[in-house]
């Protein structure tokens, strides 16, 4: 882990004194515990980031409540003093998984005062009946353009107008991210320093490059970067890399592992998880979920996400490709009624033959949204860029182009973005258990942000100013094609340019490497000419 994250001491100490992981232990045992004990106080700077801290004020969220109390430290050692290894804890579940290697640890467990109950969630002698678990099934180049994910939402709507994610934090939940830390398309990224943490939770450790691929292949639709071959949807944005899946095995432990995961992007101030995950049926059978539990609530991964989005991070989540086996249903967590959901289409825009469908049990419209999943360009190996497809794939997609509408209205919140992509999608008032709401065009979400959060200037408005660089020019109206001259007090001309104004403002990157003083701003437009002032200031 990159300490660059800045998470809390306390954190790190809580989630990482963790026994390692032992090929000895056959049984994973879940424990509920009945409260967390004597509490006492924590400061939010005890448990959170300071980025944290300021998404959960955005959110609404002002004090430290129960859940994000840590598990009693002494209940979890009385555990391990007993021979039982942890492997992780959830605060707001107030739950921690241990491994044991006799199968009578449960009923002891259950016996202790402060044990509410407890579920077995991983057992010894079933053989694997996902040997090919998160295998990518690659395809040489389609014939589609290698952008066509981005195009297909009008996604360069916000690309070429400056926002790429910049300032905006991603957590990436997945299996692996082998190679991550040399793939030429991840280059920029490394650069950087964009990859500010990583940590596995089936492991207990920091390295993460050294398993499966199908997260590298998640994280180079994010922030690849390689012309002609791969444009990522938010290269830009920073990553927190966390391995939450074994993919060794399919059992209900890494529901566990899941939930560990988004409470460590949430101590860390991750805006988004995007997750290339899910669950429905085991090694074991008998942990098997039915259609029904598609309720929202019932899930331990559901209630986990629902929970994580309750705090201000946008969850995206892959719908699932079994609409072609008997399942047939979308997966946990994307049931969650505060989880973007997303289903896949092919080049064409048509629902692939395995994306998931809908609706959740009790009838919400289930996927939410759809972006293009099939033959999606994707780097996984040096020297080598191929592609995938599965809902896997258009998560993030969609993940990464949310990044970008936060960078463009920060004030935004998860259920802002989520309902903007619905209204902005191509099926909004038909939605469907295939496409959902359909797929979104970036402009039009936009639109609805701004027209939220920014106020319409009797004229033109300059934000900020003062600036250290990056501005923005807000209009009344959208007045089209513009023409942007910035000249100094003395009339030297130091940046011009033809540009098209999308849902009412113009961003900015220019002032960077300029000196500090008074920057004149004339604007040539539809509605005549316009004069503004900025001030930059030394960074």
């Amino acid at each position: 882990m990159f300490l660059s994250s800045r998470i809390p001491l306390l954190i790190l100490l809580l989630q990482f004194t963790v026994t390692a992981v032992s090929g000895q232990e056959l049984f994973f045992i879940r424990v509920y515990f009945k409260d967390k004990g004597e509490t006492g106080s924590y400061n939010a700077s005890e448990l959170f980031s300071s980025r944290a801290i300021l998404r959960r004020e955005k959110a609404g969220i002002t004090d430290v409540d129960y859940r994000d109390f840590p598990v009693n430290s002494q209940y979890i050692n009385n555990i391990k003093a007993m021979g039982l290894k942890l492997h992780c804890t959830s605060r707001w579940l107030n739950t921690a998984l241990f491994g044991s290697t006799d199968h009578n640890s449960v009923s002891i467990l259950n016996n202790l005062p402060y044990v509410a109950g407890t579920r077995l969630v991983k057992t010894p002698g079933k053989k694997s009946l996902f040997p090919d678990k998160l295998v990518i099934n690659t395809s040489i180049p389609g014939q589609a353009p290698f952008d066509k994910p981005i195009t297909m939402l009008n996604g360069y709507a916000l690309h070429d107008h400056g926002f790429r994610g910049e300032n905006v934090l991603i957590a990436v939940l997945d299996g692996g991210f082998s190679s991550a830390d040399r793939i030429e398309s991840l280059s920029n990224l490394r650069t950087r320093k964009g990859i500010i943490a990583t940590y596995d939770f089936v492991n207990n450790s920091t390295d993460v490059y050294n398993a499966n691929t199908h997260g590298t292949a998640v994280l180079s639709i994010l922030a690849g970067n390689l012309s002609g071959k791969i444009a990522g949807t938010a290269p830009s944005a920073n990553y927190i890399l966390l391995k939450t899946e074994d993919v060794s095995s399919e059992f209900p432990c890494e529901e566990d592992f899941w939930a560990a995961g988004a409470e460590y992007a949430d101590s860390a101030g991750a805006d988004i998880i995007s997750s290339s995950l899910g669950y429905y049926n085991f090694d074991d059978p008998s942990m098997d979920y039915k259609h029904i539990d598609l309720n929202g609530n019932t899930a331990i991964v559901t209630i986990a996400a629902d929970i994580a989005a309750s705090k201000g991070i946008l969850v995206v989540n892959s719908a699932g490709n079994e609409r072609d086996n008997y399942w047939q249903k979308i997966i946990f967590p994307s049931d969650g009624d505060s989880v973007l959901a997303v289903g896949a289409v092919d080049e064409n825009e048509l629902i692939s033959g395995f994306s998931s469908s809908g609706p959740s049990s009790d009838r919400r419209i289930k996927p939410d949204v759809s972006a293009m999943g099939v033959l999606v360009p994707l780097q996984t190996a040096l020297g080598y860029v191929t592609r995938g497809s599965g809902t896997s794939f258009s998560c993030p997609v969609i993940s990464g182009m949310s990044a970008c509408l936060l960078q463009a209205v920060p004030e935004a919140t998860p259920f802002d973005i989520i309902t903007a992509l619905n209204e902005g999608s191509d099926r909004f008032n038909t939605p469907d258990s295939l496409y959902g709401y359909g797929i979104p065009d970036m402009s039009i979400a936009l639109q609805k942000l701004r027209d939220k959060y920014v106020l319409v200037p009797e004229e033109i408005l300059i934000r900020p100013n003062p600036t250290t660089g990056p501005f923005d020019i807000v209009f009344g109206n959208s007045p089209g094609p513009v023409e942007i001259k910035i000249l100094s007090t003395t009339g030297k001309l130091i940046y011009s340019n033809s540009l098209t104004v999308v849902s009412r403002i113009l961003h900015l990157d220019v002032l960077q490497k300029h000196e500090q003083g008074l920057y004149l701003i004339k604007i040539n437009g539809s509605n005549g000419t316009s004069i503004g002032k900025i001030i930059k200031l030394r960074e």
